[in-house]
C-alpha cells in the first residue's frame, strides 16, 4: 500500500494525521497492549512513504526506544512517524489517486475486499482472520464487498 508520500521535514501534526496514525497504529498492536515492534513500525512507514532515510528512521526508533524494549508506545510513533509527514495535502490527494488507480486494477471504480484484505494480511502476518474481518468491516462501510473511493481515502486519510 505504498501511498502515501511524505517527506523528512517536520511540520505539525493535524487531527486527520493523527487519526490516520491512531488507526496503522491499532492495525499492528496486535496485542492490544499499546506498544508494537519497531520493524512494524518500519512496515507502517513503508506503506505511507516512497522515500526515506532508513538511518535518519534507526536513529529515530532508537532514541524513542529509550528502555531497548524494541517497541515504541503511541506517542513515540506519533513523533517519528510525524517526523517524515508532508503538509502537501495537493500531492497527497494525487498520490493516493494514484495508489486507488494502482488496486483498481479492472478500472471499475472500487477494490474488492479481497485484495484489501491480501494487502492488510501482507502487512502484517501476525493478523488473526478475525482482526482483518474486523479491519475490512471498519472500511467497508457499506458492506459492499468492496472498497470505493470515498471509502479509500477515508481508510488512508483517517477522515
Amino acid at each position: 500500500m505504498s501511498c502515501l508520500r511524505l517527506s523528512s521535514r517536520k511540520n505539525t501534526t493535524d487531527d486527520a494525521q493523527i487519526i490516520m496514525l491512531r488507526r496503522a497504529f491499532s492495525m499492528f498492536d496486535s496485542n492490544k497492549q499499546g506498544r508494537i515492534e519497531k520493524e512494524k513500525v518500519k512496515t507502517i512507514l513503508n506503506t505511507m512513504i516512497h522515500d526515506y532515510d532508513d538511518l535518519e528512521l534507526d536513529h529515530l526508533l532508537d532514541s524513542e526506544d529509550a528502555e531497548a524494549l524494541g517497541t515504541l508506545n503511541f506517542d513515540s510513533f506519533v513523533r517519528v512517524a510525524t517526523h517524515f509527514l508532508d503538509e502537501d495535502d495537493e500531492a497527497l490527494q494525487k498520490e493516493l489517486k494514484e495508489a486507488f488507480r494502482l488496486y483498481d486494477k479492472e478500472g471499475n471504480g472500487y477494490i474488492p475486499t479481497s485484495s484489501l484484505r491480501e494487502i492488510l494480511a501482507a502487512l502484517d502476518e501476525q493478523l488473526t482472520p478475525d482482526q482483518v474481518d474486523e479491519m475490512i468491516a471498519e472500511i467497508d462501510t457499506d458492506s459492499s464487498g468492496t472498497v470505493d473511493y470515498d471509502e479509500f481515502m477515508a481508510m488512508m486519510t483517517g477522515d
